[in-house]
């Protein structure tokens, strides 16, 4: 075996009996980690979207087939947590509108190009919250201004609070939510390829945040 092989060889062993010595030796607090679902749980400040943790696509239907999921690569959130819980605390969102990943090449760029977001020109798709409602213990309906092709409207999604504490393995305060809601693509100036495509148009989102760090950039 050539020294180049034998050193990729054991890059290889180390790194896989590295993974297999922190599988063996989780620590009690990862495997039995529980959330708290009581927002007077959560420390108030300034939160933001964990870069690991997250998902926002969109869905429309697809010659009645199928709904077809446009998801995006490229999202950063801020969320303003106040101690009064979901309803006195704030919520932005700013996606990158050339992020779009549809798993098909050619559709990534007719969407992103000028039949659709025109990402060139308005390069962001931006979310700002302006009001919740509460409709239970740990979820409500969040209204904001939704901005993309250059027209902002208004746009309610359904929000649940699935828990918060402190993460077993990075110690950061953590908070998550699962959102969904829908709006009409044609609203935003984004009529394409329609009744092919259809017009309304499904959000989903998964999102962790976790406390920013004090004297961060930005902060």
């Amino acid at each position: 075996m050539s020294r180049r092989n034998f050193l990729h060889h054991a890059r290889v062993w180390l790194s896989g009996a590295a993974l297999l010595a922190v599988v063996g030796c989780t620590p009690l607090q990862v495997v039995t980690h529980r959330v708290s679902a009581n927002e007077t749980s959560v420390p108030a400040g300034r939160y933001q979207l964990d870069p690991y943790h997250w998902n926002v696509s969109f869905d429309v239907d697809h010659f009645h087939y199928s709904r077809f999921v446009i998801r995006f690569d490229k999202v950063s959130a801020e969320l303003d947590w106040n101690s009064g819980g979901m309803e006195q605390s704030t919520v932005s969102a700013t996606i990158d509108a050339a992020s779009v990943n549809t798993h098909v090449p050619l559709l990534d760029r007719l969407v992103k190009g000028p039949d659709m977001f025109d990402a060139e020109r308005y390069p962001t798709i931006r979310f700002v919250s302006t009001r919740f409602v509460r409709t239970g213990d740990d979820k409500g309906t969040l209204t904001g201004d939704l901005t993309i092709h250059g027209t902002t409207r208004p746009v309610t999604l359904n929000v649940t609070f699935n828990g918060h504490a402190a993460n077993p393995l990075t110690k950061q305060e953590t908070l998550g939510f699962s959102a969904d809601g829908h709006f009409s693509r044609a609203q935003f100036g984004l009529s394409k390829w329609y009744p092919a495509v259809g017009d309304e148009v499904h959000v989903a989102i998964q999102a962790e945040f976790v406390r920013a760090v004090e004297g961060a950039e930005g902060q």
